[in-house]
């Protein structure tokens, strides 16, 4: 038996099915988790498996590279997984038409609040410039904030960082806050989270309602776009 276990490690640690299917799995181990723990946000299933990828590449000294080469068909589908999101969203296109200004609105508010203040975090504690710049995309989702980083002079590697635990944060809390300012609504529950924790905050969003999703979906899509237009000028104040 630990032959056969023995041969089949060596296949897939020399074959890029070893990241599929290690990711896979992992995020399996970690969704059932959170469904045993009643969908409770803080067994967020991207954190637990996040835990389970990092503890299995350091006990087996896996390289990244070598983790990646697999793992890569996932990332391929995130693509038209964002795309697919503007299914709910056409969905509740009713309210959303309706409710266009509060969104404009919210989206601005929304977008510069996440940006400055993550900047004025960084001043505070004595952060370099390089990483006040890189914390500046932090509340877009990956590749948008990457890209802009890159842009303006910071570091794309921690700015992906960030995003990832300004992600998880928001999955974990969001929730708490909104009970604590007693937001009820779906809708501003939903955008609120989108533009605060772009896409991990929005699957948050859709595992609790449908309508949550789709204005979380449109929260996150806009306010990647909006961000790449505000960033620039925030990074000349910085300098």
């Amino acid at each position: 038996m630990s032959a056969n276990i023995g041969q089949i490690w060596v296949y897939l640690s020399a074959s890029p099915l070893l990241g599929l299917t290690v990711t896979l799995i992992a995020y399996q181990l970690a969704f059932q988790l959170y469904r045993r723990s009643g969908t409770n946000p803080l067994a967020n299933p991207v954190l637990i498996a996040v835990a389970i990828l990092v503890l299995f590449l350091s006990a087996t000294g896996t390289s990244y590279e070598t983790y990646f080469a697999g793992a890569q068909f996932v990332h391929f589908l995130l693509g038209p997984a964002t795309v697919a999101l503007a299914i709910p969203l056409y969905m509740q296109f009713k309210r959303v038409r309706a409710m266009l200004i509060p969104v404009l609105a919210g989206l601005l508010a929304g977008s510069l609040t996440a940006i400055v203040s993550a900047v004025l975090v960084g001043r505070l504690f004595g952060a370099s410039q390089s990483t006040q710049l890189s914390l500046a995309p932090k509340s877009v989702t990956t590749p948008i904030a990457m890209g802009i980083s890159e842009r303006i002079g910071g570091i794309p590697s921690l700015t992906a960082v960030l995003v990832i635990i300004t992600g998880i944060l928001g999955a974990l809390g969001a929730r708490y806050v909104f009970d604590l300012m007693k937001l009820r609504d779906p809708a501003i529950r939903g955008f609120a989270i989108g533009i605060a924790s772009h896409g991990i905050g929005t699957a948050r969003a859709f595992q609790v309602n449908e309508q949550s999703g789709a204005f979380a979906a449109l929260a996150m899509g806009l306010n990647g776009a909006l961000t790449a237009m505000l960033v620039p000028s925030v990074a000349k104040w910085i300098s």
